[in-house]
């Protein structure tokens, strides 16, 4: 993490900070997170990330104390940014990195991190993933609809190549993003029953309704039906879209073409959304 943050649009220094002003969501993570790209200083779906943030807040407005309405504003994000960014030397205005917010205990927080160093390989060859967990989630479960700071479930896994499975051997998730599968001629991700984080980039395919040319639809897939599977990719905010060419045991090479045809819709929604 770099050490310029802002707390409530307020430019501070990372080692400023008290615990005193987080203690909800430090000790019974009372709060939310959204962890953001950013390009030559811009954040991408800077909007829907915020109308994420708020609605998680709105739906846990009893236990979780929201920041103030102004600093949850586009446009005051956005000067949170561009100050931090202009005030520290190893960032930038032209930083391309990862932002991340933490809302909880009446307090926006904005920080910043590089991107991994395997990250350009890891969109090249895409990522593996070989492990299942069906042990911690259950259909219909909503504090998995929300991006919680109660986040040991997915942090436990993370970098493990785990698909996260509920109780009905329904796939739901990975740790570090939503899944679309070809199955057929329909590209199938879980509902958020399942249930699943409703992911931006999520948000971004569905929306557009059709890759390649076939429809993209929210569908129960088992494990019994990964025989039919045909590719696969992974979404997130950070990577947009990874292939998955291998996928719990099944070798699966048309999962890289397919991550090229989701990548040119996200970067095209992206372009259109500024």
């Amino acid at each position: 993490m770099m050490d310029t943050v802002a707390v409530n649009g307020e430019v501070r220094r990372l080692e400023e900070l008290r615990l005193q002003d987080f203690l909800q969501s430090f000790f019974f993570g009372a709060g939310f997170f959204e962890t953001f790209l950013i390009e030559e200083g811009a954040p991408m779906f800077l909007e829907r990330h915020l109308a994420r943030l708020r609605s998680s807040l709105a739906a846990h407005a009893s236990c979780v104390r929201a920041p103030p309405p102004e600093v949850l504003t586009a446009g005051a994000v956005r000067e949170a940014l561009r100050r931090c960014l202009e005030a520290d030397v190893h960032l930038g205005p032209r930083f391309t990195g990862v932002g991340k917010w933490v809302a909880g205990d009446g307090r926006l927080l904005l920080s910043f991190r590089s991107l991994a160093p395997q990250h350009e390989r890891t969109l090249r060859d895409g990522w593996v993933l070989d492990e299942v967990e069906d042990r911690c989630y259950r259909r219909g479960d909503p504090s998995l609809n929300h991006k919680s700071l109660s986040y040991l479930r997915q942090y436990t896994h993370l970098g493990r190549g785990t698909v996260f499975v509920n109780e009905a051997g329904e796939l739901c998730e990975v740790p570090n993003g939503n899944l679309f599968f070809l199955v057929g001629d329909t590209v199938v991700t879980p509902p958020l029953e399942a249930p699943c984080l409703p992911g931006v980039i999520r948000s971004v395919l569905l929306e557009e309704g059709r890759l390649g040319g076939l429809p993209v639809v929210e569908r129960v897939l088992t494990r019994e039906r990964l025989g039919d599977v045909r590719g696969c990719v992974l979404t997130n905010s950070v990577s947009l879209v990874l292939a998955v060419p291998l996928l719990l045991g099944r070798a699966l090479p048309e999962s890289h073409e397919w991550a090229g045809y989701a990548r040119t819709v996200v970067r095209e929604f992206a372009r259109r959304e500024g």
